[in-house]
């Protein structure tokens, strides 16, 4: 029992240090990692590089993969891009395995006290992460260090000893081992960890290492396949391709390329099995990516073949998916791209609205309704991520962003209301074929080009972070309240001159009020993003 226990406190450890080490590289990361994954195309070499990068900051191929299926249900990656990604964060997980086997468990109390005092001392920000990333390092160690302790007293243990010996006399013993113990701790750099404790204390040979870590390549495929579960067709078969590539990987090694494994790592770390298990990690997945990475398109028909259907288009989110969450600082750059989408499509809404009253179309008053239903999905289904992603750790700047673009969100569904009012206003119109003199018409097409190009402006001020064209839009609000009240005051001297029909008089003072209150959203919007300019400042 005691040596369960100080191993699982050991393994506990060692998942709190990588952790850590984990969010503090990605605070430090920050915009250079949504910039990362901008770089995505449909070339498969670049999707590796990401892969591989993205999973060295993250530390987890598991939290890159689920990310990935993430992406896929929202729309954001074909699974061609997906492909390329997988493999990638299959090379970037070997990165924590050559770091154990550099052996610092002596120096990990010495790097965490200097990064703690770094931490609690500096003002600097960019350094206090960069502080937060080497305590994480440290505590890694100290993991790592109490593995070893704990599994010390099962040297003298000669069933311990064959049971490890099985291992490499039948290999599918071992490759259920790594498999079993991966799905157990749902984390490949976890179940490498407990591979390396044992070979550092030279309880295992290399010929039992290799199954297990074969396993292990198997195991943290599962972790996807879960996460796939509630996911569209597309995301399914995203964790689909990832099984497939492991497996495929596997079967490779084991039947035709494990003996040049053998005689390759033994000759770059003669007698050092744990550095030798690191490169066989290594070479494993950088050789199973260029050998497989051709046959990409092979792998995503076959995913199609196992998950058949027609891909879903989603009417409403396009960006989000809470799989993205692990990776906070990515999430909310698509966060930003879904606000910007439910602008649209509340700006759609409007046009179908305004076109509804002009033209005295029923399918434009129909088609806002419609998508008002959409803009009120989005809202909910956003402010309930961006409350997530609030509650994970981002920075304080990071956080104070998601505030304001909760604020954003409401401003945008308020938009939908009016174009929803107007709409309404249409329909009303329509019905009882209320005229509208001339006059009167110019008057309102001359408010709702004002309203519509601050409402647009406002948007792309958002999208590129424009303070000049959110002054812009500032400046057209103060035009439209000056225009509101003179075509009130207008409006209403016709009416009691009896220029005008009452019904169709109260229309219009109804019209022009809804489009006032867009352009004070759309003014609101645009405060919103000289505020992120400040802050950037």
């Amino acid at each position: 029992m005691e040596i369960i226990f100080t191993l699982l406190g050991g393994l506990g450890l060692f998942l709190y240090g990588m952790n850590v080490m984990s969010t503090g590289l990605q605070k430090a990361a920050g915009d250079k990692l949504k910039s990362i994954i901008s770089l995505l195309t449909n070339n498969r070499v670049m999707g590796v590089i990401v892969g591989a990068i993205v999973t060295a900051i993250v530390q987890s191929s598991s939290a890159t993969t689920v990310m990935v299926v993430g992406f896929v249900n929202a729309g954001m990656m074909k699974l061609t891009q997906a492909v390329g990604v997988i493999m990638g964060a299959n090379i970037g997980t070997t990165i924590t395995a050559q770091i154990i086997t550099f052996k610092l468990t002596e120096y990990a109390p010495i790097i965490v006290g200097i990064a703690v005092g770094i931490w609690l001392f500096t003002e600097n920000r960019k350094l206090k992460q960069i502080a937060e990333a080497f305590i994480g390092f440290g505590i890694l160690f100290i993991g790592m260090d109490f593995m070893g302790d704990a599994l010390k007293p099962l040297k003298g243990s000669p069933v311990f000893r064959d049971l490890l010996i099985s291992f490499g006399e039948h290999q599918s013993l071992g490759i259920l081992a790594g498999f079993a113990i991966t799905v157990a701790v749902q984390s490949s750099s976890a179940s490498t960890g407990i591979l390396l404790a044992l070979a550092i204390e030279g309880l295992i040979p290399i010929e039992a290492g290799l199954p297990i870590l074969f396993g292990i390549n198997i195991g943290t495929t599962i972790t996807a396949v879960l996460s796939s579960i509630g996911a569209n067709r597309t995301a399914k078969r995203a964790a689909a391709i990832h099984v497939m590539f492991n497996l495929a990987g596997t079967l490779l090694f084991i039947f035709l390329l494990q003996k040049p494994l053998f005689d390759i790592i033994g000759r770059l770390s003669p007698g050092d099995i744990p550095r030798q298990i690191a490169n066989a990690h290594t070479i494993f997945n950088v050789t199973s990516t260029l050998i497989f990475l051709p046959f990409a398109g092979i792998f995503v028909k076959l995913s199609k073949k196992i998950i058949p259907g027609d891909e879903e288009i989603s009417q409403g989110i396009k960006y989000i998916d809470d799989r993205i969450l692990e990776t906070p600082s990515i999430a909310l750059g698509s966060a930003i791209k879904e606000t910007l989408h439910m602008g649209n499509v509340a700006k759609d809404s409007l046009e179908n609205a305004l076109a509804g009253f002009f033209d005295e179309k029923q399918k434009n008053v129909d088609e806002c309704f419609r998508k008002e239903k959409i803009v009120n999905d989005l809202e909910r289904d956003l402010a309930s991520f961006l409350v997530k992603l609030s509650n994970t750790n981002i920075s304080n700047k990071n956080r104070e962003t998601v505030d304001g673009l909760i604020n954003t969100i409401n401003d945008i569904e308020r938009v939908g209301d009016h174009a929803e009012n107007i709409a309404e206003l249409a329909q009303y119109k329509i019905d009882n074929k209320l005229p509208f003199s001339e006059k009167a018409i110019g008057e309102l097409k001359e408010m709702v080009e004002i309203v519509m190009k601050s409402y647009t402006t406002a948007l792309t001020a958002m999208s590129n972070l424009d303070g000049s064209l959110a002054m812009k839009v500032v400046e057209l609000e103060g035009k439209v309240d000056l225009m509101e009240k003179s075509l009130r005051a207008s409006h209403i001297g016709r009416l009691s001159s009896q220029q005008c029909q009452t019904s169709s008089g109260i229309i219009f003072l109804d019209l022009i009020s809804n489009l006032e209150r867009i352009s004070d959203h759309s003014s609101n919007i645009a405060m919103a993003v000289m505020d992120e300019l400040k802050k950037k400042a």
